[in-house]
């Protein structure tokens, strides 16, 4: 039994594009250029019914996606010098936009475009390798975009998103790390930044670092297995923690002991070049141990399907349902 070549990105892009037309002007699915498209070839026919498919299941999703990121859509229309007007969003041009993501899905956070726009280094949905002109070593995570300044008497970098991992070189200037408002303030030598929400957290893996939650307030010493999260400007507990576990991201791993599968899907959602829809809100609060490759975040969303019970279906090769 022979078996159907498979849908190649072109003909997926094509009938995305077919779909938006119809769903627009209904009348262009009876239009002849419509039906010599699907007749050129088999795999056309395939192509749009998956095409549908998605239509139907992604419209509330991107809907949502659409609201919570309209004014970071605004921001970034402004700084493009375009003419400010409010956009009105047909519900298939958000799920077009949430498949697509302008470009791409990873792509549908116009945020980003703005950070990365200040930014001197950045990395996509692969972790990354960085040296600074003082030779200190940095490792990028997936998703993650900061500035350099090395002016003014003082080594200043600043973490617009992400997480990063610092092996600073020691030349007598200082070096300082700014993040949601709060610094960093390299007292040794290894240690991660990592951005959350309104504040920042801090892993210590060697030697010292002061954390000053806001400016003005007084610094808390870090060492060596130590972590801090501060939000808003108000630092938590400093907590002990298994360094090397935590930051197994370098080397490749995931590692985790009884969190919500859903902050486990933000985090392999840094690493695959797509969006991973979860469509059941009570799933993402189960709890979740083990150890998951960074490189193959589909086989790990395999791993846990097969113990949490839900299905995985990957649509046009960009867009992941669980539910």
């Amino acid at each position: 039994m022979s078996l159907e070549p498979p849908i190649t990105a072109e003909q997926s892009q094509a009938a995305l594009r077919w779909l938006g037309r119809i769903h627009q002007q209904p009348q262009q699915a009876d239009s002849a250029a419509f039906k010599r498209w699907l007749l050129a070839d088999p795999a056309h026919r395939r192509a749009y019914a998956e095409a549908e498919v998605l239509w139907r299941q992604t419209e509330a999703p991107a809907a949502r996606l659409a609201a919570q990121e309209q004014a970071s859509l605004q921001q970034y229309l402004r700084a493009m010098n375009r003419p400010e007007r409010k956009p009105r969003w047909p519900r298939f041009a958000v799920a077009a936009c949430l498949v697509l993501g302008l470009g791409g899905v990873a792509g549908w956070q116009p945020q980003h475009w703005l950070q990365d726009l200040r930014a001197d280094y950045t990395s996509g949905d692969q972790v990354r390798q960085v040296t600074l002109a003082d030779r200190s070593q940095l490792t990028l995570d997936a998703g993650t975009a900061l500035a350099v300044d090395f002016d003014h008497g003082e080594r200043r970098v600043r973490l617009l998103r992400g997480a990063a991992f610092f092996e600073v070189t020691h030349t007598g200037q200082p070096f300082l790390v700014e993040a949601n408002g709060g610094e960093v303030r390299v007292l040794g030598t290894q240690f991660e930044v990592r951005d959350q929400d309104d504040g920042a957290q801090v892993t210590v893996r060697n030697g010292r670092v002061a954390v000053t939650a806001a400016q003005g307030q007084v610094a808390r010493e870090l060492t060596a297995n130590q972590q801090l999260a501060y939000v808003d400007g108000v630092a938590g507990e400093i907590g002990v923690v298994d360094s090397d576990s935590r930051l197994a991201w370098r080397q490749g791993w995931l590692n985790y002991y009884q969190v919500p599968l859903g902050q486990v899907l933000d985090d392999l959602g840094r690493y695959y070049p797509g969006r991973i829809l979860l469509l059941d809100g009570e799933l993402a609060q189960r709890k979740v141990s083990g150890s998951f490759p960074v490189a193959e975040p589909l086989v790990a969303l395999d791993s846990l399907g097969k113990v949490l019970g839900f299905s995985r279906q990957t649509l046009l090769g960009r867009l992941t349902l669980l539910r």
